[in-house]
This record gives C-alpha cells, sequence and structure tokens, in this order.
C-alpha cells in the first residue's frame, strides 16, 4: 500500500507541558504532552468536560495557554493570536453566511486576506470540486442538506492551505447516516490531499473510523494515546477498555504466570492471554461483546436475562455468578430465548487483563 502524501504546507503540532486555567482554579487542561505528525489525522476523544475541546482551541488561538509551549512546525505560537496562526477550523455549527452563495462563503476568508477576486474566485471552484460540490456554486445555504453545508464549510476552510487544519466536533448536528458518509469523505480528503488534522468528538465509533491516531482525554489530562486498534485491542485501563467500544469488565484471578503469557480462572472456567506485567492474584478482564461465546458444554454458567434482534445480529444480556455483560452474534435464525441456561467462554483473541485500579 502507498503511503500517502504529505502536503508541502502540512506541519506537526506539538504540546509541551501545557495547562489552560480558567479563573483561579478550573483546571481545563493539565500539563500535557502532545505530538502531532504532519499529514496525519489525530483525534481528541472523551467525555464532555475532559479538555479536549479548550486544546484544540489553543491550537487554533482562540484560547491561550496558561502554561507550556505550543509549536506549529518549529514554530512557537503560544502566545500569537488565531490570526497570526495558519490554521483553519470547521466549527460544529458550519458557520456560513446565509446571504452568500456557496462560492461566496468558501472565498470569503480568501479575499478577507488579501486575494484577488479572481485568484480568490478560482482557489474557491477547485475547494468545491474537492469536497464534491461542483456545480453548486450558485446555491445558498438554504437550498443545500446539512451535510453539503458541512462540505463547504470544509471546502472554506481548505482553500486557505492551512499547515493544520481542525475539526470541533463536525458531525453532531448530522443523522446517523450521513455522519457516516461525511466522516469517509473528510477521511478521503485529509488522505488524498495530505493534511496535518485535529478532530475532536466524543463518538468513539467516529474516532475509530478516521483516526490515524486517537488521543483519550480524562478530567482535563491525557489517559492514553495510541492507533485505533491499538486502544481497542490494548486498553490500558478500565476507563479507556469502557470509553473505547463497549468492554464488559469481569473479576477474575490470575492462577499461573509463563512467561508473557497468564491463566486466568473465573469458576471453574480456565482462559491464557497476555499477562500484561501483572502478577498472580486479583485482576479485571475485559471483554469486548462479540468476544463472548455462547453455548458449548464448558464455560461459565449464565442465564440469558434479556434478547434483542437488531436485524444483522442478536444483542443478548447475561446474567451469572460473575454479574451482567452483553454480548453479540450473528446468529439470527436462532434466537436464545430468555430465561435459557447457557454455558459462556470466551473467543481465542480479545480479551484483555487490566490492572487493578
Amino acid at each position: 500500500m502507498t503511503e500517502p502524501t504529505i502536503s508541502s504546507k502540512a506541519a506537526p503540532v506539538r504540546f509541551e507541558n501545557v495547562s489552560k486555567v480558567f479563573g483561579k482554579d478550573v483546571v481545563a487542561v493539565d500539563a500535557i504532552d502532545l505530538h502531532v505528525d504532519a499529514g496525519k489525522l489525530v483525534t481528541l476523544l472523551g467525555p464532555s468536560g475532559c479538555g479536549k475541546t479548550t486544546t484544540l482551541r489553543m491550537i487554533a488561538g482562540l484560547e491561550m495557554a496558561s502554561s507550556g509551549r505550543i509549536l506549529i512546525g518549529d514554530r512557537d505560537v503560544t502566545k500569537l493570536p488565531a490570526t497570526d496562526r495558519d490554521v483553519s477550523m470547521v466549527f460544529q455549527s458550519y458557520a456560513l453566511f446565509p446571504h452568500m452563495t456557496v462560492l461566496e462563503n468558501v472565498m470569503y476568508g480568501l479575499t478577507f486576506s488579501g486575494f484577488a477576486k479572481d485568484e480568490a474566485r478560482t482557489r474557491a471552484l477547485h475547494g468545491l470540486e474537492l469536497v464534491g460540490l461542483k456545480g453548486f456554486d450558485r446555491r445558498l445555504p438554504s437550498e443545500l442538506s446539512g451535510g453539503q453545508q458541512q462540505r463547504v464549510a470544509v471546502a472554506r476552510a481548505l482553500v486557505l492551505e492551512p499547515q493544520v487544519l481542525l475539526f470541533d466536533e463536525p458531525l453532531s448536528n448530522l443523522d446517523a447516516k450521513l455522519r457516516r458518509q461525511v466522516r469517509e469523505d473528510i477521511r478521503a480528503i485529509q488522505q488524498d490531499l495530505g493534511l496535518t488534522v485535529v478532530y475532536v468528538t466524543h463518538d468513539q465509533e467516529e474516532a475509530l473510523a478516521v483516526s490515524d491516531e486517537i488521543v483519550v482525554m480524562r478530567n482535563a489530562s491525557i489517559a492514553q494515546i495510541g492507533t485505533p486498534r491499538q486502544l481497542y485491542d490494548a486498553p490500558i485501563d478500565r476507563f479507556v477498555a469502557d470509553f473505547i467500544g463497549e468492554a464488559n469488565l469481569i473479576d477474575c484471578r490470575i492462577v499461573s504466570v509463563d512467561g508473557d503469557q497468564a491463566t486466568i480462572e473465573i469458576e471453574d472456567y480456565h482462559h491464557t492471554l497476555p499477562a500484561r506485567d501483572l502478577p498472580i492474584g486479583p485482576a479485571t478482564l475485559a471483554v469486548r461483546p462479540s468476544r463472548i461465546v455462547i453455548g458449548g458444554d464448558t464455560g461459565i454458567t449464565a442465564r440469558v436475562a434479556k434478547a434483542t434482534y437488531v436485524g444483522v445480529r442478536m444483542e443478548y444480556t447475561l446474567t451469572g455468578a460473575f454479574g451482567q455483560v452483553f454480548a453479540v452474534q450473528d446468529d439470527v435464525d436462532a434466537p436464545l430465548e430468555p430465561g435459557t441456561e447457557v454455558k459462556m467462554s470466551f473467543a481465542q483473541r480479545g480479551p484483555v487483563l487490566l490492572p487493578e485500579g
């Protein structure tokens, strides 16, 4: 597979021990270190109030860091206002001018930046072509769908050819089907043009779908950084395991460790998996719903508490001495009835041990 080309203007972003404090004691971002490589799409993901939007706004210059350094490329931009930073931002609300045509909206930033009208028009038309809106230049925003309005906002940011392109919850105003389409468009444009993108969302599926790397934030700090697969398959703790996709957290006991492999025990059921440097004793197991195996002669005794048909799969709530877990199965033709007693085990790959606490 060919590596995507990196735009000549794309620049890395670096945070060095950056904090943001509002008022006397409200810490929004707490001494974070972060590096975004040029030409990559990095997502800041976390629950409301975790500091992700404040971090994005500090890159844009819409908030000033209380301490630490922010660099874009080799340039220290920590104290620079937004107008002196080579970044563009796509807002959640799109912020289109309703009285201007699509073309005039895309041209606005260019003419404001001093480009001649003819060059601004040429660039704007090219920007609309990049986002799949060729021929839409004379329409008003009110004549476009929500997804098309979002693409206009992206085109308006792209034509400025920024070193860094920022997205603040760009899909939250779209319905589920349109969100999937527009996130694919944004990812394709980012890869085709080799842009450096920092993207904020609270939607885990969205983050997994678009990102080269994900920065999971919690309580104003960084909980874990990794690729989507690293975070999904090897979360560092209970918070990340539960936040990145659904995870069942089950108490277990490590009964033996052989090299880098541990054997765990739940009731009379044993399972071997990577030890992750944990010792013999109590531990927590994180298991994705798709990695729970229902049926067979061996396993943990469970009872089907709830069965839900959702079209492409069955969703089950299972209960037992271990507590309650959520599991999914592809077999929709022979569903299990609530009250059925079953044996529950785990797929060979997928379950992961987590440190206590």
